[in-house]
């Protein structure tokens, strides 16, 4: 008899266990602060190897009061950032968080993030899943530097 409560159990947690193999995080950083700003926000590619559409349904980090879901839209010849309830990872696809698209806005950031820090970020889906990742800072300029020719 126990092993039978044992057995549907496990067979009951098992689409719990799927889950969270469905999800995988790549090349995730935040954005290093220059002096006295208070925003910043983390990129990343999510990738759903599941056969169902996966939503982020909120963002929490211990380095910023207020985290929110952004995305970037034009509007004429402006370009916009606004909140979004909710960003959608395809089926057996994957959401590319960058720059000037969806990303996760930082706002009131608690002190100073600086190149070489790491911060950690929960991810909410829908389903009840928390992802929590730890986020390198980087500065996103770094690689960006010119060079005059004589």
């Amino acid at each position: 008899m126990k092993l039978n409560k044992l057995l549907l159990s496990a067979i009951a947690l098992a689409p719990l266990s799927m889950a969270h193999a469905a999800i995988d995080v790549n090349d995730v950083y935040a954005r290093a602060t220059p002096p006295n700003a208070t925003t910043s926000a983390v990129f990343g590619t999510i990738e759903n190897t599941g056969n169902e559409v996966r939503t982020i349904v909120s963002a929490s980090s211990q380095a910023s009061s207020v985290v929110e879901l952004h995305d970037v839209i034009k509007e004429g010849d402006v370009m916009k950032m606004r909140q979004v309830n909710t960003i959608d990872i395809p089926a057996n696809g994957k959401t590319i968080l960058k720059p000037g698209s969806l990303h996760v806005m930082l706002l009131d950031v608690k002190a100073p993030m600086k190149e070489g820090d790491t911060i950690n970020v929960e991810l909410n889906f829908a389903n009840g899943e928390v992802k929590v990742l730890t986020v390198p800072v980087k500065k996103v300029m770094s690689g960006m530097k010119h060079h005059k020719h004589h």
